[in-house]
């Protein structure tokens, strides 16, 4: 049986791309697509292709007249937490990727899959390079006691830091200490130029035009360093391979699971 999937964000960069590679295949169906500027119109001729016969709906609930296994959100910071425990109440899966959540917002997350019994899978980054470069900088960070976070972004991005920089700086946290030589709050002069303190790593986000998205762990010891970068394209196919990934496992899962690292890997890079 195929797995029914509801998209949220189902016309934007990301979720465009996803719904095309859902819309072709088998082991899918697509149950549902959020998008309010399109509400109304056909999916399918919405992304120029033949009629899907599935009208666009505006929210999740309009979206659920028709069942659905699992809710993928590639959507906005402001509107996924919300639509996530919606879908959790309303008996659905959910695979979010969308950026801009915290800590404090996934600790919530996770205890309303936990109450519902059903799987949350979250990354910041669902391309599976970007998840080698994830588990790669944990597993460096064993052995290497100082680094920093570098997070590029187009100047558009609303979110500092991206989802991928924010979700390595709370894994790197509970790998190891950070040893900073002067710590953040001992700077002379401008603070903030040594970036924004998560977890115990300094993480600087550069919005600039030119930049796709980025973002390199830079690991350092006396008269050596180490950086690990990943560098995305401007096409968002990288991402749908790693999101139906998750769209399979989430059903299989009770609770939250962060990062697609997590279920591309048995063994976790930090050890723990």
């Amino acid at each position: 049986m195929s797995i029914r999937v509801c998209i949220a964000g189902a016309t934007g960069w990301a979720g465009s791309a996803l719904t095309r590679r859902v819309l072709g295949a088998a082991e899918f169906t697509l149950a549902g697509a959020i998008a309010r500027s399109q509400a109304g119109q056909d999916i399918g001729k919405v992304l120029e292709l033949a009629p899907a016969g599935i009208a666009v709906a505006a929210t999740l609930d309009e979206a659920l007249r028709q069942p659905a296994d699992v809710l993928v959100d590639y959507t906005q910071p402001d509107s996924v937490k919300a639509r996530t425990l919606e879908a959790l109440d309303r008996g659905l899966c959910v695979v979010i990727g969308t950026s801009g959540l915290t800590a404090v917002d996934y600790a919530e997350i996770e205890a309303a899959a936990l109450r519902c019994k059903l799987g949350v899978v979250a990354a910041g980054n669902f391309s599976i390079t970007a998840a080698l470069a994830k588990y790669f900088a944990l597993f460096a960070a064993r052995h290497i006691p100082s680094w920093e976070i570098l997070d590029y972004a187009h100047a558009e991005k609303p979110d500092a830091p991206s989802g991928t920089a924010r979700e390595l700086a709370e894994e790197l946290a509970h790998v190891a200490e950070n040893r900073l030589a002067v710590p953040i709050e001992q700077t002379h002069g401008a603070k903030e130029a040594r970036g924004a303190s998560i977890g115990g790593t300094p993480v600087h986000s550069i919005r600039l035009p030119g930049y796709v998205l980025a973002f390199e762990t830079v690991f350092g010891l006396p008269d050596e360093r180490l950086t690990i970068r990943h560098d995305a394209g401007a096409g968002a196919g990288p991402y749908v391979a790693g999101t139906l990934l998750a769209v399979r496992e989430v059903m299989r899962i009770e609770g939250l699971v962060r990062g697609l690292d997590r279920l591309l890997f048995a063994t976790p890079a930090g050890g723990s």
